[in-house]
């Protein structure tokens, strides 16, 4: 399975971006992470394939939203109120079985495919 994450760009802190992830097959639990300079990569979002679980960090939690429409193979990641810390390269992850237990989601290692990254750039 491939991911292609679209979306990204250059937007005024308090802006709006919608990043979307398109897979070549079926997938399982569907997520964001995120990798700021220098930083490591971080858990953003994540969402299970029957759209019941949702998961977000705290530096995201009510500004962002994540969906998904199956019948496209496709994540969204919907991106308010941003802030300069927020100025990230946005990688989108899949897995090819159900996660199970909730925790598993926030984990890198829980995800078996891996888009290029799309990168978000906050301005002051």
């Amino acid at each position: 399975v491939q991911l292609q994450a679209f979306g990204g760009g250059l937007v005024q802190a308090g802006g709006s971006l919608r990043l979307s992830c398109v897979a070549s097959g079926r997938t399982f639990a569907m997520g964001w992470f995120r990798q700021a300079p220098g930083k490591e990569r971080d858990f953003v979002a994540a969402i299970a394939w029957s759209g019941v679980g949702i998961y977000y960090s705290d530096s995201v939690k009510g500004r962002f939203t994540i969906s998904r429409d199956n019948a496209k193979n496709t994540v969204y990641l919907q991106m308010n109120s941003l802030k300069p810390e927020d100025t990230a390269v946005y990688f989108c992850a899949s897995s090819k079985d159900p996660l199970g237990y909730s925790g598993n989601y926030y984990y890198q290692t829980s995800y078996d495919y891996w888009g290029q990254g799309t990168l978000v750039t906050v301005s002051s």
